[in-house]
């Protein structure tokens, strides 16, 4: 308050409008809306994906309360390669996913109760509100960029080691 008594009429109002307008930006989650889940809000893990002869890990963020969930990759601009977003469910179930205010496109990997890939809904187109589905029960969602498992080679079948699937290596 003492920095508004040093200001003069028009100044000191400014100054109590901007300060007012921050708080009211900030109320409604407007400030680092974007970075705010990338900025390490949510648990970081490994995730590693078994495909033939080769091992392709991933850093992911692990999405795993309802707002986590709802809010997932929105408003990225960009997902660097080797990294993702896990999203986890407790019982198998069909799973459904969109692309609301997603901006860049991503292969959605569906993955069985076993950790086994179920299936690749591969280049999700960005800002959809269509559903993409599992096709069937899986207990959890990778997605990683746009094309990524078809340059990397992964498949259906192929085996993602994780806690939650309780496949995670033992090294």
């Amino acid at each position: 308050m003492t920095f508004y008594r040093t200001l003069s009429g028009r100044a000191a109002n400014f100054a109590a409008l901007l300060s007012l307008s921050v708080v009211i930006l900030a109320a409604c989650g407007f400030f680092g809306m974007t970075e705010s889940i990338a900025d390490g809000q949510m648990p970081r893990e490994t995730l590693t994906i078994q495909s033939g002869e080769k091992t392709h890990t991933f850093e992911v963020e692990v999405a795993r309360l309802p707002q986590e969930k709802s809010r997932g990759l929105m408003y990225r601009t960009e997902l660097p390669v080797g990294t993702g977003m896990l999203f986890p469910y407790e019982e198998p179930t069909e799973i459904q996913m969109w692309m609301r205010n997603t901006y860049i496109s991503l292969d959605m990997v569906f993955i069985r109760a076993d950790g086994r890939v179920h299936r690749i809904a591969a280049y999700t187109e960005p800002m959809s509100d269509d559903i993409v589905s599992s096709h069937g029960d899986a207990t959890g969602v990778l997605e990683i960029g746009g094309g990524e498992a078809s340059r990397l080679g992964i498949k259906a079948g192929d085996l993602v080691r994780h806690a939650h699937f309780g496949t995670a290596s033992s090294r």
